[in-house]
């Protein structure tokens, strides 16, 4: 993988660096981030997005936020600062997870015993660890992935849907890291990226990341993933999750949902790429998984229209009438029988498994 040119979070212990991915492919820039407001922002406006990278953003933003206090405050208000981060994103698991994770290492009981420094310390050091363990995970998730293909380099056609690479998580990736792996291994691919729309993270940025990669690919609607498992031989289709609920329920980027209804109609194996910080036993079923609903504007509007000088033929990309209202859902539920398995780093794991591997 180009490390540099793909890596999406540095760490530079006075502030946090995020590559800003409402530019590409436009341009690369970086956002950053002093405080918590500013990566509260940064995950709520998808400067940072996909749940790996949100989990470790609203970390180190804990980290920035914990230093502009003089002396230690009180656990409530520690608590109320971790609040306002996880409540950024409701949907993404990982989030809630890593800063569940830190109250079971440092409790209310031990907090009130240690100093403030060595508090601040040992979150840093716990936020680090978060980015270093989802890297080792996306590397051995991406191994595990391969050996669901021919162990001999062979010619593969495969479908994902929103971003997933090194983008959305530490590096590498989780479905996208799959396919990564497999290049690596040697295999012919073709990658049919989904534009996923509204907010088009698969053209804007799994475009991106396959041509950084020289990965043969081609972008093509959501509307056309039917056509393409009619028309071409399909390998499989494989994505990634923000949250899988103890019965194997998925919740992942909108427009999921019809793509393993569609695979499963055509024959084509449906894997999800997720790392055990994925699967949230406490959500029974998909039904209890809170879905986020975005702005309007998203659906509403898309400049892509041009007069001849290059100005826009439609005042701000407005593509609807106005007034009319939009439903803007960020994430679909896939149910777990349509899931041929789950691609993670402890090896491939059947839906009716989980609880047995995670649980």
């Amino acid at each position: 993988m180009k490390k540099e040119n793909l890596r999406p979070i540095f760490w530079e212990r006075e502030n946090l660096r995020l590559l800003d991915q409402r530019q590409i492919p436009g341009k690369k820039e970086w956002f950053v981030a002093k405080n918590a407001e500013d990566a509260i922002f940064a995950i709520r406006e998808m400067v940072v997005r996909g749940a790996p990278a949100i989990a470790i953003t609203g970390l180190f933003g804990a980290v920035l936020e914990l230093r502009k206090f003089s002396s230690k405050p009180s656990y409530s208000e520690l608590q109320n600062v971790f609040s306002k981060i996880i409540e950024s994103r409701p949907t993404a698991v990982n989030l809630r997870r890593a800063f569940d994770e830190l109250a079971q290492r440092i409790p209310e009981k031990k907090y009130e015993s240690i100093s403030w420094e060595t508090f601040k310390e040992e979150s840093e050091s716990f936020a680090i660890s978060v980015y270093e363990e989802d890297l080792r995970n996306n590397l051995q998730l991406g191994k595990n992935g391969v050996s669901l293909f021919p162990s001999s380099p062979s010619k593969l056609k495969i479908i994902t849907h929103c971003n997933t690479g090194a983008l959305a998580t530490a590096g590498h990736g989780t479905a996208l890291g799959v396919i990564r792996s497999l290049k690596e291994a040697g295999h012919d691919l073709t990658v049919y990226a989904d534009e996923t729309r509204p907010y088009l993270q698969g053209a804007r940025l799994t475009a991106w990341e396959l041509m950084e990669e020289e990965i043969p690919s081609f972008l093509i609607t959501d509307s056309m993933a039917g056509w393409v498992m009619a028309s071409e031989k399909i390998d499989a289709v494989i994505v990634g999750v923000d949250r899988v609920a103890a019965n194997g329920d998925s919740a992942n980027k909108i427009g999921t949902y019809p793509l393993a209804v569609l695979a499963k109609y055509h024959g084509v194996p449906f894997y999800i790429a997720a790392t055990e910080k994925s699967f949230d036993f406490r959500i029974p079923s998909g039904s209890h998984i809170p879905i986020e609903m975005r702005t309007q504007d998203e659906v509403t509007r898309l400049n892509f229209l041009k007069k001849e000088n290059g100005q826009p033929i439609l005042e701000e990309g407005v593509i609807a009438p106005k007034g009319v209202k939009a439903l803007n859902p960020s994430f679909d539920v896939t149910p777990a029988s349509l899931i041929t398995a789950f691609i993670t780093e402890k090896g491939i794991v059947k839906p009716e498994d989980i609880s047995k591997v995670f649980g």
